[in-house]
């Protein structure tokens, strides 16, 4: 799974992705300090089952912290998009391409008004615009990779009654769109399907929308709320796109939280609403820097909102759910790790579809799988639930 990190020059991607990850990437206040993308790994949230099962978790990956699961997710941070990017500006279309295996979009937006379009110093700014200039863009991109091939395959499909769903497939597969996916944006839009040579433009910039929608899902990370206009920007990003998933967030704050608590200056855990100063091992500005974030970001939000967008993204975008696999009633795997793997998996995913996900082996020979809560027999079509723990048998 691959969370894309987007959003015009200097919004703050750079820091959000570092405070996700802990990666060693440049960060500074002018545009395009990124210029290849940067890969790294962030953690989803889940419950624990250690206290359920009376175990003690022990992860192959990712980590267990006071009774939260930390899930392993890869992050992508690129450059960043301005207007007349899906035409090439600010080398748009490099970084458009960098971002087509992405699952989910999370477009960090600087909250504070503080920085104008380009990504340069200014005041006043209204960050509705930067939503508005990257849905156009993304919409224009998707738009253009259908115009490059429209009058032919839409011609061939009505001429010889190709599948226009698969066509279409084709054409998108560089960026995971599947047939279903097609299918599904064409019942609801109910265009002419006989006929798809006839579509007018207006047809076709509203299918790729519709597409592009579907398959790139995106959530809204309110950046900089810390600062003094972002409360009430944040409200009015709300008002304009109720649409969209709006959560407010300091990446800057998460970033020193995650940094103190590495150096083990405080005890902290992500998406937490307060931490433990070691006042033994502070100064007096580091006590005071801290004690600022606990008062204008925790206080007034619950959390800095770093975790909560990253889990946001997964769980309920993208409709993901978590499936602990074991080899057996212990809940331990052939080497004796009390639940190594968590594995998330898209919703109405099945037993069988499961053990393909876990090995190929473990699908081709599945016999049934058994829910470690219930001990009862799980069918190889009975669908799987968010935290379920399963042993598969095979043959």
């Amino acid at each position: 799974m691959l969370l894309g990190l987007v959003g015009k020059p200097s919004c703050g991607k750079s820091t959000f992705f570092k405070a996700s990850t802990l990666a060693n990437v440049e960060i500074a206040s002018y545009p395009f300090t990124t210029i290849k993308p940067n890969h790294g790994i962030g953690y989803v949230r889940v419950k624990s089952l250690c206290k359920e099962f009376g175990v003690k978790c022990n992860p192959r990956t990712g980590y267990c912290l006071n009774g939260t699961r930390f899930v392993p997710v890869e992050l992508m941070d690129v450059a960043g998009l301005v207007e007349g990017a899906s035409e090439g500006k600010g080398l748009g279309n490099q970084f458009l391409d960098d971002l087509r295996q992405a699952d989910v979009f999370i477009h960090i937006v600087d909250a504070s008004g503080e920085t104008d379009a380009e990504g340069k110093k200014t005041e006043n700014y209204d960050p509705i615009n930067d939503i508005k200039m990257l849905e156009r863009e993304l919409d224009v991109w998707y738009n253009n990779i259908l115009l490059k091939v429209w009058k032919t395959f839409a011609r061939t499909a009505q001429n010889t009654k190709e599948n226009f769903a698969k066509a279409v497939a084709k054409q998108f597969s560089g960026l995971k769109v599947t047939e279903d996916d097609v299918k599904f944006v064409l019942s609801k839009l109910k265009f002419d399907l006989e006929k798809p040579a006839e579509w007018t433009d207006g047809q076709i910039k509203k299918f790729a929308h519709s597409l592009r929608h579907l398959t790139k899902p995106m959530i809204i990370a309110a950046n900089k709320s810390d600062r003094p206009k972002a409360g009430e920007n944040i409200e009015k990003l709300k008002k304009e796109f109720p649409d969209l998933l709006i959560v407010p967030c300091s990446a800057d704050s998460e970033l020193a939280l995650r940094e103190a608590g590495k150096n083990k200056l405080i005890d902290y855990t992500p998406n937490e609403k307060d931490f433990k100063i070691h006042k033994d091992k502070v100064n007096e500005k580091q006590k005071q820097a801290l004690e600022s974030i606990k008062k204008n970001v925790l206080d007034v939000y619950g959390s800095t909102g770093v975790q909560d967008v990253l889990d946001i993204a997964v769980f309920k975008l993208l409709k993901y759910i978590s499936v602990f696999p074991v080899a057996n009633h212990k809940l331990t795997d052939s080497k004796g790790n009390v639940l190594p793997d968590c594995f998330l998996v898209p919703e109405n995913t099945t037993a069988h579809e499961f053990a393909y996900m876990v090995h190929t082996d473990l699908g081709d020979k599945f016999i049934k799988a058994i829910d470690c809560r219930t001990k009862k027999p799980v069918g190889k079509e009975q669908k799987l639930k968010n935290r379920d723990v399963v042993e598969i048998v095979t043959s």
